[in-house]
């Protein structure tokens, strides 16, 4: 049986819907007190009272002047901070010919530059802890992975492992983990919206033959937030239903 975290302060960013959300909700149902982040003061309302957080923030973790908002918050609401979800993200996608300089400056400004300004912003809390927690939302595509339309987006999401394995090696000596959870193909709002031909291509492709749930994501940074994880940092957890397992289509079919 895990240490219980009932009562320990997270935050997770980017949790008004998708992954970030179904981290949250998982959190918050183990009693852990949880403030959600989003760039729409309004989705993270609602997104708070949903999953049954203690609270909300309005911010665009790719402003620093955001992130230490979040921090703030942090110490305000939940008395300090255990436990960061660094998780926002977006995903826009254009092959690399059409690519747009204000896609890639987006994109890194979310998912790399934000979860730097992020981690940096609160490691004042995170120390203080005595037991700091980062868990990075990256991904299977960039780490692992290719997807056409998705370069900006690859580059990010690889981006994030050189940060974590360097951020881990500077921050163990505080006590405080660094890890990160590659999900592969979840069934979330952005997903759907690639529509069925994607979807079903997908699953197909997967050994599981299913999507993966938010909440399966959610209960794999669960782990790493425990005190059973504490000698785990700077490392990988793939939760992709063995979607990159097969050396070609034949293996699955």
């Amino acid at each position: 049986m895990f240490t219980s975290i009932a009562g320990r302060s997270v935050v997770v960013t980017g949790g008004t819907r998708g992954i970030g959300k179904g981290i949250a909700a998982v959190f918050a149902g183990a009693g852990a007190r949880v403030l959600v982040t989003g760039r729409d003061e309004g989705a993270a309302r609602t997104a708070a009272d949903e999953v049954g957080a203690t609270g909300y923030v309005a911010a665009d973790v790719s402003r620093k002047a955001d992130c230490e908002k979040v921090a703030a918050a942090a110490a305000e609401r939940l008395g300090g901070l255990d436990v960061l979800c660094a998780n926002a993200g977006v995903f826009p996608s254009a092959r690399l010919g059409d690519l747009a300089e204000d896609d890639i400056d987006r994109v890194l400004g979310v998912n790399l530059k934000g979860t730097i300004l992020t981690v940096q912003a609160c490691l004042p809390l995170l120390r203080a802890s005595g037991h700091g927690r980062v868990i990075l939302t990256s991904s299977i595509t960039g780490p692992v992975t290719g997807y056409p339309g998705w370069t900006h987006y690859g580059a990010s999401k690889a981006g994030q492992l050189g940060f974590m394995r360097t951020a881990a090696i500077e921050l163990a000596r505080d006590g405080i983990t660094v890890n990160a959870v590659l999900p592969g193909n979840i069934m979330t709002e952005g997903l759907a919206g690639l529509g069925d031909d994607y979807v079903n291509g997908m699953t197909a492709a997967i050994p599981m033959r299913r999507l993966g749930t938010v909440e399966e994501i959610g209960h794999t940074v669960l782990f790493l937030a425990t005190d059973e994880a504490g000698y785990i940092t700077g490392q990988t957890i793939v939760v992709d239903g063995g979607q990159t397992l097969p050396e070609s289509p034949e293996a699955v079919s």
